[in-house]
């Protein structure tokens, strides 16, 4: 959303429709990480509207890329080992986009960002924030350029808006798609009537668009999407990655898994699973649908280079994952919340291993028409294990730790059959980073670091599955 950004850079708006290119080196490299939004007495569905009807008026800030000569040249789809591969990350200003911008970045690819910023307006509607201070997409951007001398195009505007997405491809003309563009929360998706529109809306229907996008202007694109494996639910028998062989009444068939989503969030995510999975079919789309597990971390070795290219750490209620959230409670000395019983057993992975599966699936496209699924995760655990684990490392560090069991807020089995399988990316030669002690001792310590900025009001859950509301709510409501 062009009109969230508070920046002396001089950003080119179009009544039209037609977004005007201006290099982004040619702008002031002094920007605000102001968000122009109102108050947040303000309801979500007057800000969503107004956010809209601004988006008829986007902006796209370009930059020339520079070759460094660090890194080998990438394949390209054409087999051209000279060009490097052009990659658009949608969200590449989230907490995975970012991350997986600079990785690609760094080693090599083309990379251009596609955001509408909607993410920064969300923690100020909500009242919430980034454990880490985060900087503005456009300082991000122009520290990048200016540590490596490689840049990254910026595109904002929605995808939801089929005209701006349209010009966008044709001007950066990607080689492939990294979708991570999507609302991701699940609690989220369930405070009220509004939210869960909001999502399956701005997710569908932005799939849908990218999809269409790729058909008309980019056949050969490669789709590399980000899904979730809360689409399976929890099935009492072993998940396997996309595809279940079956054989009833004497007959078997290789179908699609069966999806048990448990929030609109998740039912969002399987819709689109859907859509993608028969486009590739009736349109011979390539597209690798990452069925990504929880991730936790927040460094890579992209964003530990300086302060500037820092990533967002959520650790409230809303955006928090389990194991981010239990290091900000132990450091601050509140009970580590395990909702229910603490039996919930989901995949986990580090966010290093989630931009080095996103490269793989890159590197090894899919076929055209093929829809593939991959199981992106690394370990199992359950709620219950991570809550003992962050309390060893937290006593080891004179952390005193402690776990209360608060009521679940959520709709799910409470302990139950998990086995889910993974080999895919393996097989393409993921590395995994386990969950160790010292990876848990360096979150605790990085909490620590900025525990002065942790509101101990958002980290006890406020949405609940069974009273979600019609009304939109805000902070204050």
């Amino acid at each position: 959303m062009a009109q969230l950004l508070s920046s002396s850079c001089s950003l080119a708006f179009s009544s039209t429709n037609k977004p005007c290119l201006k290099p982004f080196n040619q702008c002031s490299t002094s920007f605000s990480n102001t968000v122009g939004c109102d108050n947040s007495r303000t309801t979500f569905r007057r800000l969503y509207l107004r956010e809209q009807k601004q988006m008829k008026r986007f902006a796209v800030v370009n930059a020339s890329t520079v070759s460094t000569g660090q890194e080998a040249p990438v394949q390209t789809s054409s087999g051209d080992p000279f060009k490097p591969k052009r990659v658009m990350v949608i969200g590449g200003d989230g907490y995975c986009g970012w991350a997986t911008a600079l990785h690609l970045s760094n080693k090599g690819y083309e990379v251009a960002i596609v955001d509408n910023l909607v993410r920064r307006l969300f923690d100020h509607q909500l009242g919430l924030d980034s454990l880490t201070p985060i900087s503005s997409i456009q300082d991000r951007i122009q520290c990048w350029k200016s540590l490596t001398g490689k840049s990254i195009e910026l595109y904002i505007g929605d995808i939801c808006e089929f005209e701006f997405l349209s010009e966008t491809f044709k001007s950066y003309e990607p080689d492939a798609v990294v979708h991570f563009g999507e609302q991701r929360s699940a609690p989220f998706s369930m405070i009220d009537r509004s939210r869960a529109v909001y999502t399956q809306q701005n997710n569908v229907i932005g799939t849908l668009n990218v999809l269409f996008a790729i058909k008309e202007y980019r056949e050969d694109c490669h789709l590399v999407k980000l899904g979730t494996m809360g689409e399976y639910g929890t099935p009492n028998i072993d998940i396997e990655e996309g595809y279940i062989t079956i054989t009833h009444n004497g007959r078997t068939d290789t179908l699609p898994y069966p999806k048990q989503a448990s929030s609109f969030y998740h039912l969002s995510k399987v819709h689109d699973s859907h859509n993608i999975a028969f486009t590739c079919k009736a349109w011979g789309i390539r597209a690798t649908d990452l069925n990504q597990g929880v991730v936790y971390g927040v460094r890579t070795d992209e964003t530990a280079m300086h302060e500037v290219l820092c990533n967002r750490f959520d650790y409230d209620a809303i955006f928090g994952t389990a194991l981010n959230r239990f290091c900000v409670q132990a450091a601050v000395g509140h009970p580590l919340t395990v909702y229910g019983k603490g039996g919930q057993t989901r995949g986990f992975l580090d966010i290093r291993d989630t931009v080095q599966c996103i490269e793989l699936a890159i590197a090894n496209p899919a076929n055209p028409g093929e829809f593939r699924v991959f199981n992106q995760f690394t370990e199992q655990f359950q709620v219950n294990e991570l809550a003992n684990l962050v309390t060893k490392a937290g006593e080891k560090l004179g952390l005193d730790v402690k776990t209360i069991s608060v009521p679940n807020p959520r709709v799910e089995l409470e302990e139950h059959y998990y086995n889910c399988k993974n080999t895919k990316l393996v097989d393409l030669g993921l590395r995994p980073h386990f969950l160790s002690d010292s990876l848990i001792d360096s979150l605790l310590n990085f909490a620590v670091q900025y525990k002065d900025r942790v509101d101990t009001k958002q980290i006890m859950p406020g949405v609940s599955w069974r009273k979600v509301g019609v009304k939109t709510k805000t902070v204050s409501s």
